[in-house]
Parts: C-alpha cells; structure tokens; sequence
C-alpha cells in the first residue's frame, strides 16, 4: 500500500469523522454578539515578531501594524503579545533586560528608542482589539548559551534562584523569593502600561524530558518538608501560590484586568481520576505539576484557554471530548479554547488537511453556550492562510463584528446612555454627534461606542451584530457614516460601553438621506 494511499484513506476517514461530529450543527447559528477572538503573536525565536532581531525601529513598527491590520480585517479582536519570554523584556519599563528577540544582544535597547508594549497597546486599542499580554512565568533561558546573557539578567544576579533542566536555566517555583519576583515582574506591566490582559501559556515545570530530573531537593528540604510528605505535591502548590497571589495582586492595582492562564489541554486523564476527561495523554496535573481546574474553580483565573490543539476523534485527545470536558469544568468564568491554526501547516496531518476541520471546531464552539470564544497559535499560522482559514474567518465566522464577552465577576454596572444624539448631512454622508453619558453610579468613565444602523421600520434588534457598523475603543463623540445611499431612511442607535464592555442603554434618531 503506497504512502500516498494511505493518506487519501486516512483524509477520507477524517472527512467522516467530521461529518459524524457536525451532524447536529447543519444550521450554522448566526454569529454571536460577543465573542473572544484572540490570536497569540509570539515573539521567542521570532516566531511570529518580529520577523528578526535585526530590524530597526521604524520596521518592527511597520511589521506590527500590518499584522494588527491583518487580523482586524479578519474579525480578530484580542492580541495576546507575549511580552517576557524567557525572564527578558519587549517593554521599558522592565526590571529585566531588553530581548534579543527584539534587538540582538540581550540588553540593547531600541534604537531610535520607542517602547514595543506601549506602541503594541495603543495600536490595538485603535484598531477596536484588546491587548493581553503574555509573561512566560518560569523559562529564563531557550537553550544553554548563558556567554551571551546580559549582565543585567536575573540568572546572574540570583544564579541560587534556579535549575537546569534539557539545557535551559529555568525558575525554581519552590523558593519565595522567586515568586514574588515573578509577582513583581508581572506587576510592572499591570501598572504601567494600559493593557486589558495578563495571560500565561502553559510552561510551569517543564514538561518531561527522558534522563533528565528536576533539580529540587534542597529547596524542598527547606521549604516543603513540614507540611508535605510528597514533593509532586509541594511542586503543585508552589505553582498555585503563584497564581493565587497573581490574581489577588492584578485585581488589587487593576480591577479590570483581566488574568488568563493558557494550561496543556489535558488536566487528568479519567484513567488517573474518575473527574478527569476520556483521554490518554500527557496531563498538566502530573507533567507540569499544574493543577489548572483547580485555578478556575477556585476564581483565580477570569478565563482559561487550554490548548486543543487535536482534531476531531483522535484517539488520545478529542478535540469534541476534551472541550467537552472543559465545558463542564469552568465553574462559571470563561473558557475561550486555544485551536492550532499551526496544525494545518503540517506537511503530514492529514486530519487537519481537510479544510473543514478547524471551521468544525468554530461551530462546534459556537453550539455550547458555556464556550467563550477561541484563541489561534499563532499569528503566523493565520497569515499564511493555512487551508484557507484566515479567509474563512474573514468571509464567515468573523464577519461581523463581536465584543469581548462580559466578565460580570469583575463588572456587572453598565454605562448609562449617550445623550442628545444629533445627524447632519457631510460632502460624503452623515455624521452622527452626541454628549457623552452622566457618569453611571460606579462612577466609571466611558471607555468608548458601539453604533447600529437599521432601515426605517425594520426591527432593531441590537442582539444581532449585522447591524454593527462601528466599535470604538476612544471617547471620541462623533461619527461620520460614508455607506448611506441617497433616497434611504435610516435609524441609528449609538451605546456607551465601559472599559469591561458592559454596554449602555442606546440613544436614537431616525435620519433620512436625500
């Protein structure tokens, strides 16, 4: 039997599979109001950006806005930028060195000086996306060329501080001072800079590598012995001291930040626990010591993004099967699944060749109402069009508009209205004005307005995102709408929302363009 027949069996056997799990869903339901539509652009090894670190100022520049502009003409509307990927900084204000991702030698900063974060969170915010940004909380180095790490780095100034584990130098979660270190880190993005987001990917202790061993006895000895007879324990609840103290920290100088954790997309197994999902791979519990259920349960996470990056009807990890699960297990708070646009770049994935695959994963998400949204690794993925996704998202899945879904946890008083909303015709249409809204009771500044356009005597349902014909992330109160057609009578509604895109009430007005 010939490679080549192989795979058109196994692709044949896929195309089933798929039609087998999207029989229930023919009727694709309209897309949602509010969704979570993120994508990772990843910045280690210059994945995703910049393309190397060998570029100037003005081209990074270039290069993020037309990869910000790209994925907004898709319907992307959240950036997770990863920020810190190996105890390094893509920011000034930074107690670490500056990236060689970013500039070369680890240290150099930008020349002409900018500050990548703040130009990142002010091109988003503009373009209508949120900015998350993404620490790597425990890699300090990529590999073992430690000649090259500036003087400034951490592993030189505290080498007591780590391990070395498959040749990288990597935090040791055990000793206090290293989370509260990490604790600071993270702080001085959430205080300095306007993000929307802190989100952390799934690298807590390193996943396994064979003949090697985690070098944490001595730190045990001194700080676990007392109260655990296991270190596996001890190394699980070090990690959730860190993300307790992490949560309670952003929430305290930020109430509306969000924290999001990206875990490995198996907790348990149900052969390891009774509550744990139908499959038989690695798991985070036991792996990374990473208890990521817990996390959620516990309200310590606004959202959980695990990665499922498996198609329909593996053997190990279903895709349906594992989202399931996840379903079933975020007590509450939001669950956006991270999907691997990657995967369909694989030159022999034959289930991800089929075209169908991730657009299957979207309506599936889209049928289980406990499902938030989805997150895409990564950037690159989706610009090079894998299988056409980028163009299914921009032609039909994201389409219209969405705003983040509401975190009524964090903020549940919504704006009051826009007052004395006026129209006036313009050279190239009509520009809508209005006052900004009396202060709600929380006393909450508006954060920007969402505008609707309707035909005279057609129901306004605002529920249905067709109507959305801008979202604005400023206080700017003014529009100009240059798609009106002469000899058309108009009905807008223009609401406010706040920072947590709670919206308001809507101002009205009925507009004839003659």
């Amino acid at each position: 039997m010939t490679y080549r027949f192989v795979l058109m069996i196994a692709a044949w056997l896929t195309c089933l599979q798929l039609h087998a799990q999207t029989d229930t869903i023919k009727q694709l339901r309209p897309a949602p109001k509010r969704e979570f539509r993120g994508v990772w652009v990843a910045t280690v090894t210059n994945i995703d950006w910049p393309s190397s670190p060998k570029l100037s100022s003005d081209k990074q520049k270039s290069e993020l806005i037309n990869i910000f502009n790209f994925h907004q003409q898709a319907g992307i509307n959240a950036i997770m930028l990863q920020v810190r990927p190996a105890a390094d900084a893509f920011y000034a204000k930074s107690r670490e060195p500056w990236s060689k991702w970013l500039t070369g030698p680890q240290g150099t900063p930008p020349n002409p000086f900018y500050d990548p974060l703040e130009f990142a969170v002010n091109e988003a915010h503009s373009r209508n996306m949120e900015l998350h940004a993404w620490f790597n909380p425990y890699r300090a180095t990529m590999d073992a060329n430690y000649a090259s790490l500036s003087p400034q780095h951490v592993t030189r100034i505290h080498p007591d501080w780590f391990f070395i584990y498959g040749g990288r130098k990597l935090f040791n979660p055990g000793l206090p001072d290293v989370r509260e270190y990490i604790i600071q880190v993270i702080l001085d993005v959430v205080k300095n800079y306007d993000v929307d987001g802190i989100h952390m990917d799934d690298y807590f202790y390193p996943y396994p590598i064979a003949g090697q061993r985690i070098n944490d006895q001595a730190a045990f000895e001194q700080y676990g012995k007392d109260k655990f007879t296991d270190i596996r324990a001890w190394r699980r609840n070090n990690v959730d001291t860190l993300i307790h103290a992490l949560a309670d920290s952003i929430h305290k100088y930020k109430p509306h930040v969000k924290f999001g954790i990206s875990p490995f997309g198996i907790w348990k197994n149900v052969s390891q626990d009774e509550e744990g999902s139908e499959t038989s791979g690695g798991s985070s519990y036991y792996e990374q010591f990473a208890d990521s259920r817990k996390w959620i349960e516990e309200g310590w996470l606004d959202y959980i993004n695990p990665q499922i990056y498996w198609q329909f009807g593996n053997r190990a990890a279903a895709f349906e099967k594992l989202t399931d699960w996840w379903s079933d297990n975020a007590f509450n708070h939001h669950l956006y699944i991270g999907q691997g646009a990657y995967r369909i770049g694989e030159p022999r994935n034959s289930a991800f060749k089929n075209p169908d695959q991730v657009p299957a994963q979207i309506r599936y998400l889209r049928n289980n109402p406990r499902i938030q949204g989805s997150v895409y690794f990564s950037s690159a993925s989706l610009r090079r069009n894998y299988g056409g996704l980028n163009d299914s998202l921009r032609n039909h899945y994201y389409r219209t508009p969405a705003l983040p879904p509401l975190m009524l946890w964090l903020d549940s008083v919504a704006p009051n209205a826009p007052r004395q909303l006026l129209a006036g015709r313009t050279d190239r249409g009509l520009m809508l004005s209005w006052q900004i809204p009396i202060l709600a009771k929380d006393k909450e500044a508006v954060y920007g307005y969402v505008i609707y356009r309707f035909y005279q005597g057609e129901q306004a349902d605002l529920s249905n995102p067709e109507h959305i014909i801008h979202i604005q992330y400023n206080t700017a109160n003014s529009f100009e709408d240059t798609t009106v057609q002469k000899g058309k009578h108009y009905v807008y509604y223009v609401t406010a929302i706040d920072r947590m895109k709670n919206e308001s009430e809507a101002a009205t007005i009925t507009v004839p363009y003659q």
